[in-house]
């Protein structure tokens, strides 16, 4: 049976951003693109973990067999505390966590608070981190959809204060742009707080959104990590 990887995606993000890597990983990988639940009407979450406790719900059946968890800037936050929910459960970890781009829980997030910031700045700070491709916030369906579901997760982040958990037992593979203006090598080496078993921090050349802009240099790391945890047993 193939490892199941679940991949979660950065805030504002969805399931296409890992569309494409099915067939960078090879078959003993089965990807599975993760979706974060958003309610309709602007009735959010308000913190993280309720999020967590709907992805626990929604995800509990797929989690039965081996798996691992990647997530990306807010994706990483959200694969942290879902596998603190899931050992606060007795359910078995994941064999292995995959965090990108996402300062340690304990740290102030790495996200700007919005509630200050209008459409114009967010999508300047956006573009400061390499997240927003010119030209697209001039289309009006990028402004109505992508941005209230922004700014919906970015209060997630920002709100977020770390309960000091145990560390986790799984091994923790870190991971981050070289030119990351918002999060840098040192608060990308605070996850070993959260884990008795980190496995370094690999440092990528590009900016927050690295992997959107050279996804292969990150498919050569994580082929043959993927491929000794699905021979793991």
């Amino acid at each position: 049976m193939p490892l199941r990887l679940f991949c979660f995606p950065h805030a504002g993000g969805g399931p296409t951003t890992y569309r494409h890597w099915h067939r960078a990983l090879g078959p003993h990988v089965s990807v599975r693109p993760v979706h974060l639940p958003r309610c309709a009407g602007g009735a959010g979450f308000t913190d993280v973990d309720s999020l967590v406790a709907a992805l626990d719900s929604e995800l509990a059946e797929q989690l039965t067999a081996p798996h691992v968890f990647f997530g990306h800037s807010m994706g990483a936050l959200v694969a942290y505390r879902l596998a603190c929910r899931r050992r606060a459960s007795g359910h078995p970890l994941p064999r292995a966590l995959l965090l990108s781009g996402y300062a340690a829980p304990h740290l102030p997030a790495p996200l700007p608070p919005v509630d200050g910031l209008d459409d114009a700045a967010l999508i300047a700070v956006l573009r400061a981190a390499g997240g927003v491709p010119a030209g697209l916030p001039d289309l009006p369906d990028f402004l109505d959809r992508y941005l209230p579901a922004l700014r919906d997760d970015l209060r997630l982040c920002t709100a977020f204060r770390d309960p000091a958990d145990p560390p986790l037992s799984c091994p923790a593979h870190v991971f981050g742009g070289d030119a990351d203006p918002l999060v840098g090598e040192r608060e990308l080496h605070a996850w070993d707080r959260h884990t008795t078993r980190l496995s370094g921090v690999r440092m990528l050349a590009g900016d927050h959104f690295y992997l959107d802009h050279a996804p292969e240099q990150l498919f050569r790391v994580l082929r043959p990590l993927l491929r000794r945890y699905a021979a793991a047993g």
